[in-house]
């Protein structure tokens, strides 16, 4: 089969090479997808450059990509939940990753059944995402009742968060551009702020949740507008003591991440809320919820860009450059 591999880290160069490689043998618990779509993510540049070789070390080659969608080929003799055809989909486990290949083998844990309203390309923007923001909800005990905020959810981000914090039960503020107001009202916001004309930390108070996709200066801001006992998630920020320990991380790495975060633990203590950071995992159940919300509101994910899986490097430069409105999906004709 051919795969996508990466075989040296490097900071300038992110292209990876297509090689012909056996198919991969499948264990008692594991199926074998025949890949009809892989979505592109910012994580897989960043492990081309080494970037999170801290937290999984990953050796080389490698075949790259994170989320997938295709067809099971063929069931281990311990797999009771698929059949062969079932089209699935996952965001891959993180020891076992290899979206970029016509052929991986995934444990029947992380995978789930992919609607029948999507395609191939809209389904292969959903894991990654999607299961981030249920590992938020689920790391920040989210209570039906309570409000959250969603900070800049007009993108892929708040396309998902959205709709699946309103499913939980919440109360949901956003901002964002105001172009973008009525198809994020559509997803089920509660409120929206034009961030050109209305500055939310003197209008907006008593939020119990924040996702923030924004960082930076942002997060102090957020934090300003919560209550007290309130948790902030911080998806593009970096990792502190508390995800090292969550993550099983070594007591160094621990010290370390301590030190790189101290500065957002501090800053949280002053407001009186938590902050955590998350590095998302693959869970089947967690996703086959996702499926069941989706499915309910037929909530169509935003595509960007459909590159071939023989232009995979075009479709990594293209992540790399950002400017994106939606997912970068790589298809295979197989």
């Amino acid at each position: 089969m051919k795969a996508a591999l990466l075989t040296k880290h490097s900071k300038t160069n992110l292209d990876l090479t297509i090689q012909e490689i056996p198919v991969p043998e499948i264990k008692p618990n594991q199926v074998l997808i025949k890949v009809r779509a892989a979505g592109v993510n910012p994580l897989d540049n960043m492990i081309t450059r080494g970037q999170i070789k801290l937290l999984i070390p990953y050796k080389l080659p490698l075949i790259m990509g994170n989320e997938v969608v295709g067809l099971v080929q063929e069931v281990g003799n311990k797999v009771t939940k698929f059949k062969n055809s079932d089209r699935v989909f996952a965001r891959l486990p993180l020891d076992s990753i290899g979206a970029f290949a016509e052929y991986v083998a995934v444990d029947e844990a992380a995978l789930a059944l992919v609607p029948d309203y999507l395609t191939d390309e809209e389904a292969a923007a959903v894991p990654l995402t999607a299961l981030t923001i249920m590992q938020a909800l689920e790391l920040m005990q989210a209570k039906a009742g309570k409000t959250i905020f969603i900070s800049g959810a007009t993108g892929g981000v708040g396309g998902m968060a959205i709709p699946i914090s309103k499913a939980k039960g919440l109360a949901v503020i956003t901002n964002g551009s105001a172009d973008n107001k009525d198809r994020v009202l559509g997803l089920g916001a509660d409120r929206f702020i034009d961030y050109k004309t209305e500055d939310y930390t003197k209008t907006v108070s008593g939020v119990d949740y924040v996702i923030d996709t924004l960082g930076g200066a942002e997060t102090e801001k957020q934090m300003s507008i919560m209550n007290k006992g309130g948790h902030l998630v911080n998806l593009p920020a970096m990792p502190n003591a508390r995800f090292a320990k969550r993550f099983g991380l070594p007591a160094w790495k621990r010290f370390l991440f301590g030190l790189v975060g101290r500065k957002m633990d501090k800053m949280a203590e002053r407001y009186g809320v938590a902050y955590d950071f998350i590095f998302v995992k693959s869970d089947g159940a967690q996703l086959q919820e996702v499926a069941d919300i989706f499915t309910e509101l037929q909530v169509k994910p935003s595509v960007d860009t459909v590159f071939a899986f023989e232009d995979v490097n075009k479709a990594l430069a293209k992540v790399a450059n950002g400017r994106s409105r939606g997912k970068t999906v790589i298809t295979f004709n197989n």
